[in-house]
């Protein structure tokens, strides 16, 4: 096994701990997804990466529990939301416009 298999296997488990300690037992975290949400963050600033992430599982966990959306819906939803702002860093992007056309 190498490194990043590892390090794969022990995010797998910390992940399925996480989700059973926290009662969250329908959730299959996308390690990678995440990580990638994360790295790509980071361009915005360098703690850009966790606000991010904790960002989108409080919308994911919002948006399940009015009862919008499906778990793994509401995280990919979530994740597609961040990547399409990432580009824009702090300037521009869909906030910039306001509250038109957001169903708000």
């Amino acid at each position: 096994m190498t490194d990043s298999s590892d390090e794969e296997l022990a995010l797998v488990q910390w992940s399925r701990r996480l989700t059973q300690a926290l009662q969250i037992l329908d959730l299959e975290v996308d390690t990678q997804a995440i990580l990638q949400l994360a790295e790509e963050s980071r361009s915005v600033s360098p703690s850009a990466g966790p606000i991010s992430t904790f960002i989108v599982g409080f919308a994911a966990g919002q948006a399940t529990n009015s009862g919008k959306r499906a778990v793994q819906s509401a995280v990919e939803t979530a994740v597609k939301k961040v990547h399409g702002l990432v580009d824009d860093g702090t300037q521009g992007g869909p906030d910039s416009k306001g509250w038109v056309d957001t169903a708000q």
